[in-house]
């Protein structure tokens, strides 16, 4: 069985220490094949932050892979985050949109965040043309009997949870990525922990949310999700701190 851990909104700046420990001590013990990071790593983009999060991540030990968040771009310096939106993520930069060697596993990134955006709320997600024409051929390059996911930070399309995404073109995105062959999409951004299957033009695909490891909680306590893989078949656990864990 594969066991891939997906995590999500650690939020360094606002982050919960114990939390933190808590998903350390279970990395640890049970030594997942991988660590799927869906972004907001930090709270307002800062080096401090980043740097935290850097040490705090190569200290579990195990193949990660990271997706931007809307947190993780520069918040109150418009020129930076217009013309150097990931300098400050220098000290992740190996780690970002990494490729994973996991067995029967391919892992297809898809950035939703934007420097710029044509609506007042830049914090929501965008999948332009060019990069899901980029995720789509990585998708359609996949060996053919693995298991697709796409990593993204912006949840496509809303999952009923009480933060919204309003991803522009996420609707387009999903009807593409399900055509293409992709089994589910794993985002983050909204802090409670879901998976939703949807059927585009007769083909399944599920959408996962993964919860936060930080203060900013929602309706669920400082959680992660545990994808456990067999063959073709997966499910999801909520794996969630002081609670029971559940399927989701």
């Amino acid at each position: 069985m594969i066991r891939l851990f997906h995590v999500s909104d650690l939020h360094f700046g606002a982050e919960d220490q114990s939390a933190l420990a808590w998903f350390a001590g279970i990395v640890r013990d049970e030594v997942p094949d991988a660590i799927l990071m869906t972004g907001d790593l930090t709270q307002r983009a800062r080096s401090d932050e980043f740097e935290a999060a850097a040490t705090w991540l190569e200290s579990l030990g195990r193949p990660t892979t990271i997706e931007v968040g809307n947190h993780d771009l520069p918040m109150y310096n418009p020129v930076a985050r217009i013309f150097r939106p990931y300098k400050r993520y220098k000290s992740l930069e190996r780690l970002i949109e990494r490729p994973l060697e996991v067995k029967g596993v391919t892992i297809a990134p898809l950035r939703t965040t934007a420097r710029f955006q044509f609506r007042l709320n830049w914090s929501k997600g965008l999948v332009t043309p060019q990069r899901l024409a980029k995720t789509v051929r990585l998708v359609e390059e996949a060996p053919e009997d693995d298991l697709v996911f796409v990593t993204a930070h912006h949840p496509l399309i809303e999952a009923g949870t009480r933060t919204d995404a309003r991803t522009v073109g996420g609707e387009r995105a999903l009807r593409a990525l399900a055509n293409a062959g992709a089994h589910a999409v794993l985002t983050g951004h909204v802090h409670d922990p879901f998976d939703i299957e949807h059927e585009v033009d007769g083909n399944p695909i599920r959408l996962i949310g993964a919860g936060t490891l930080s203060e900013r909680v929602r309706e669920t306590r400082p959680s992660f999700n545990e994808i456990r893989v067999e063959g073709r078949a997966f499910e999801t656990i909520a794996r969630v701190m002081d609670g029971p864990d559940h399927r989701v």
